[in-house]
Protein backbone atom coordinates (compact mmCIF):
# COMPACT_ATOMS: atom_id res chain seq x y z
CA UNK A 1 0.00 0.00 0.00
CA UNK A 2 1.14 2.97 -0.90
CA UNK A 3 1.65 5.73 1.86
CA UNK A 4 1.00 9.86 1.58
CA UNK A 5 3.91 11.63 2.16
CA UNK A 6 7.56 10.61 2.65
CA UNK A 7 8.31 6.62 1.86
CA UNK A 8 9.52 5.34 4.75
CA UNK A 9 10.23 1.99 6.17
CA UNK A 10 5.90 0.56 6.91
CA UNK A 11 5.94 -0.28 10.79
CA UNK A 12 2.88 -2.39 10.63
CA UNK A 13 -0.07 -2.82 8.21
CA UNK A 14 -2.91 -5.04 7.86
CA UNK A 15 -5.68 -5.27 5.05
CA UNK A 16 -8.80 -7.58 4.99
CA UNK A 17 -12.37 -8.02 2.95
CA UNK A 18 -13.66 -9.44 6.42
CA UNK A 19 -14.27 -13.01 4.76
CA UNK A 20 -15.09 -14.33 8.13
CA UNK A 21 -18.89 -14.20 10.40
CA UNK A 22 -17.97 -13.12 13.35
CA UNK A 23 -19.70 -11.45 16.38
CA UNK A 24 -17.55 -9.56 17.49
CA UNK A 25 -14.95 -8.73 14.24
CA UNK A 26 -12.18 -11.00 15.75
CA UNK A 27 -9.84 -12.40 12.69
CA UNK A 28 -7.60 -14.26 14.85
CA UNK A 29 -7.23 -12.12 17.74
CA UNK A 30 -6.71 -9.14 15.48
CA UNK A 31 -9.23 -6.87 16.69
CA UNK A 32 -10.92 -5.62 19.64
CA UNK A 33 -14.25 -4.49 20.69
CA UNK A 34 -15.87 -1.62 21.93
CA UNK A 35 -18.35 -4.14 24.33
CA UNK A 36 -15.82 -6.87 25.13
CA UNK A 37 -13.13 -4.98 25.87
CA UNK A 38 -14.52 -1.02 26.50
CA UNK A 39 -17.69 -2.29 27.98
CA UNK A 40 -19.40 1.36 27.45
CA UNK A 41 -19.60 1.02 23.85
CA UNK A 42 -20.70 -2.09 21.00
CA UNK A 43 -19.32 -4.23 19.39
CA UNK A 44 -18.46 -4.69 15.47
CA UNK A 45 -19.90 -8.17 13.28
CA UNK A 46 -18.70 -9.31 9.98
CA UNK A 47 -21.08 -11.07 7.84
CA UNK A 48 -21.07 -11.91 4.11
CA UNK A 49 -18.01 -9.87 3.51
CA UNK A 50 -19.43 -6.66 5.64
CA UNK A 51 -18.62 -4.67 8.48
CA UNK A 52 -21.46 -3.18 10.35
CA UNK A 53 -22.30 -2.17 14.16
CA UNK A 54 -24.41 -4.17 16.17
CA UNK A 55 -27.52 -2.50 16.92
CA UNK A 56 -26.66 -0.07 19.56
CA UNK A 57 -28.63 1.44 22.35
CA UNK A 58 -27.35 4.57 24.58
CA UNK A 59 -25.98 8.30 23.21
CA UNK A 60 -22.00 8.23 21.85
CA UNK A 61 -22.31 4.42 22.16
CA UNK A 62 -21.01 3.70 18.97
CA UNK A 63 -19.96 0.24 17.98
CA UNK A 64 -16.12 0.43 17.34
CA UNK A 65 -13.20 -2.17 16.72
CA UNK A 66 -9.97 -1.62 16.68
CA UNK A 67 -5.99 -3.22 15.44
CA UNK A 68 -4.25 -5.21 18.09
CA UNK A 69 -0.60 -4.85 17.98
CA UNK A 70 1.92 -1.68 17.98
CA UNK A 71 1.60 0.66 15.16
CA UNK A 72 3.42 3.09 13.79
CA UNK A 73 2.29 7.07 14.66
CA UNK A 74 1.72 8.09 11.42
CA UNK A 75 -1.11 6.12 10.16
CA UNK A 76 -3.48 5.82 6.89
CA UNK A 77 -6.65 3.94 6.39
CA UNK A 78 -8.83 3.01 3.52
CA UNK A 79 -12.03 1.71 3.55
CA UNK A 80 -14.42 0.40 1.02
CA UNK A 81 -18.23 1.86 2.34
CA UNK A 82 -21.28 -0.54 1.74
CA UNK A 83 -24.22 1.27 2.01
CA UNK A 84 -28.19 0.38 0.97
CA UNK A 85 -32.10 1.68 1.73
CA UNK A 86 -30.00 5.05 2.24
CA UNK A 87 -32.16 7.18 4.73
CA UNK A 88 -33.03 11.00 6.65
CA UNK A 89 -34.65 8.94 9.41
CA UNK A 90 -31.29 7.62 10.41
CA UNK A 91 -27.57 9.15 10.81
CA UNK A 92 -25.85 6.01 9.37
CA UNK A 93 -22.43 6.69 9.27
CA UNK A 94 -19.24 4.81 8.55
CA UNK A 95 -16.00 5.57 10.54
CA UNK A 96 -12.26 5.30 10.28
CA UNK A 97 -10.43 5.58 13.51
CA UNK A 98 -6.47 6.44 13.77
CA UNK A 99 -4.33 6.85 17.01
CA UNK A 100 -6.53 5.14 19.15
CA UNK A 101 -7.23 3.23 22.51
CA UNK A 102 -9.91 1.34 24.01
CA UNK A 103 -10.24 -0.21 27.87
CA UNK A 104 -12.93 -0.72 30.12
CA UNK A 105 -15.23 2.65 30.06
CA UNK A 106 -12.28 4.72 28.12
CA UNK A 107 -12.11 5.19 24.14
CA UNK A 108 -9.42 7.75 22.55
CA UNK A 109 -8.16 8.77 19.50
CA UNK A 110 -9.60 10.22 16.34
CA UNK A 111 -11.96 9.44 14.11
CA UNK A 112 -13.00 10.51 10.55
CA UNK A 113 -16.66 9.58 9.44
CA UNK A 114 -18.82 10.03 6.63
CA UNK A 115 -22.40 9.52 6.52
CA UNK A 116 -24.08 7.42 3.96
CA UNK A 117 -26.79 9.35 2.19
CA UNK A 118 -26.47 11.63 -1.09
CA UNK A 119 -28.07 14.28 -0.15
CA UNK A 120 -27.91 18.45 1.37
CA UNK A 121 -27.85 16.60 5.34
CA UNK A 122 -24.65 14.57 4.53
CA UNK A 123 -21.83 15.40 6.03
CA UNK A 124 -18.03 13.95 6.60
CA UNK A 125 -16.47 15.20 10.32
CA UNK A 126 -13.50 15.17 12.29
CA UNK A 127 -13.65 14.39 16.21
CA UNK A 128 -11.35 13.33 19.31
CA UNK A 129 -12.44 10.92 21.59
CA UNK A 130 -11.53 12.04 24.92
CA UNK A 131 -12.09 8.85 27.28
CA UNK A 132 -15.43 8.46 28.81
CA UNK A 133 -18.63 7.81 26.81
CA UNK A 134 -19.86 10.37 25.26
CA UNK A 135 -17.19 12.77 25.64
CA UNK A 136 -16.14 14.00 22.63
CA UNK A 137 -14.85 17.21 20.33
CA UNK A 138 -15.62 18.11 16.83
CA UNK A 139 -12.35 19.80 15.19
CA UNK A 140 -14.08 20.17 11.60
CA UNK A 141 -17.01 19.65 9.70
CA UNK A 142 -18.52 19.95 6.57
CA UNK A 143 -21.83 19.81 5.38
CA UNK A 144 -23.31 18.78 1.78
CA UNK A 145 -24.40 15.84 -0.54
CA UNK A 146 -20.55 15.87 -1.78
CA UNK A 147 -19.59 14.92 1.69
CA UNK A 148 -21.76 11.93 1.81
CA UNK A 149 -21.09 8.56 0.94
CA UNK A 150 -22.23 5.58 -1.40
CA UNK A 151 -22.38 1.83 -2.08
CA UNK A 152 -18.69 1.40 -3.55
CA UNK A 153 -17.22 4.59 -2.51
CA UNK A 154 -13.36 4.55 -0.76
CA UNK A 155 -12.89 6.54 2.02
CA UNK A 156 -10.12 7.25 3.53
CA UNK A 157 -7.94 8.90 6.71
CA UNK A 158 -4.96 9.94 7.67
CA UNK A 159 -2.85 11.11 10.81
CA UNK A 160 0.26 12.27 9.77
CA UNK A 161 2.05 14.58 12.83
CA UNK A 162 -0.79 17.03 14.01
CA UNK A 163 -2.95 16.95 11.20
CA UNK A 164 -5.54 14.29 10.40
CA UNK A 165 -6.76 14.19 7.09
CA UNK A 166 -9.88 12.95 5.30
CA UNK A 167 -10.45 12.08 1.23
CA UNK A 168 -13.44 10.59 -0.77
CA UNK A 169 -12.62 8.83 -4.02
CA UNK A 170 -9.34 9.90 -3.83
CA UNK A 171 -9.81 13.51 -3.41
CA UNK A 172 -9.12 15.49 0.11
CA UNK A 173 -12.40 16.33 1.63
CA UNK A 174 -11.88 17.79 5.22
CA UNK A 175 -8.46 18.45 7.23
CA UNK A 176 -7.81 19.44 10.81
CA UNK A 177 -5.18 19.94 13.09
CA UNK A 178 -4.65 18.69 16.88
CA UNK A 179 -1.91 18.14 19.21
CA UNK A 180 -3.71 15.81 22.39
CA UNK A 181 -2.83 12.19 20.31
CA UNK A 182 0.46 11.26 18.77
CA UNK A 183 0.07 7.38 19.38
CA UNK A 184 -2.24 4.80 19.26
CA UNK A 185 -4.24 2.33 17.22
CA UNK A 186 -6.29 2.12 13.99
CA UNK A 187 -9.64 0.83 13.55
CA UNK A 188 -13.13 1.14 12.73
CA UNK A 189 -16.52 1.98 13.96
CA UNK A 190 -20.42 2.86 12.98
CA UNK A 191 -22.54 5.56 14.19
CA UNK A 192 -25.17 4.32 17.69
CA UNK A 193 -29.13 4.70 17.49
CA UNK A 194 -29.80 3.53 14.04
CA UNK A 195 -32.36 0.83 14.62
CA UNK A 196 -32.52 -2.43 12.85
CA UNK A 197 -30.84 -0.65 9.78
CA UNK A 198 -27.32 -1.20 10.91
CA UNK A 199 -26.78 -4.03 8.64
CA UNK A 200 -27.51 -1.54 5.83
CA UNK A 201 -24.42 0.22 5.75
CA UNK A 202 -20.48 -0.87 6.91
CA UNK A 203 -17.45 -1.42 5.23
CA UNK A 204 -16.61 -4.15 2.62
CA UNK A 205 -12.75 -3.64 2.35
CA UNK A 206 -10.20 -1.90 5.40
CA UNK A 207 -6.58 -1.53 4.70
CA UNK A 208 -4.06 0.45 6.62
CA UNK A 209 -0.26 1.65 7.32
CA UNK A 210 1.80 2.89 9.16
CA UNK A 211 5.02 4.47 10.27
CA UNK A 212 7.20 6.63 12.00
CA UNK A 213 9.11 10.24 11.43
Amino acid sequence: METRGPKVISVMSYSTRFQLNEDPVSEGGKWINGAVDGIDWHDVITRNGVAHGAVSMGDYTDPTALLTGTWGRNQTAKAKVFSKNQTEKYYQEVEIRLRSTLAPHRCTGYEVFWRCLKTQNAYVEIVRWNGPVADWTSLQKHTGAQYGVKDGDLVEATAVGNVINGYLNGVEVISATDDTYSAGNPGMGFNYGVGESNVDFGLSYYEVDSYND
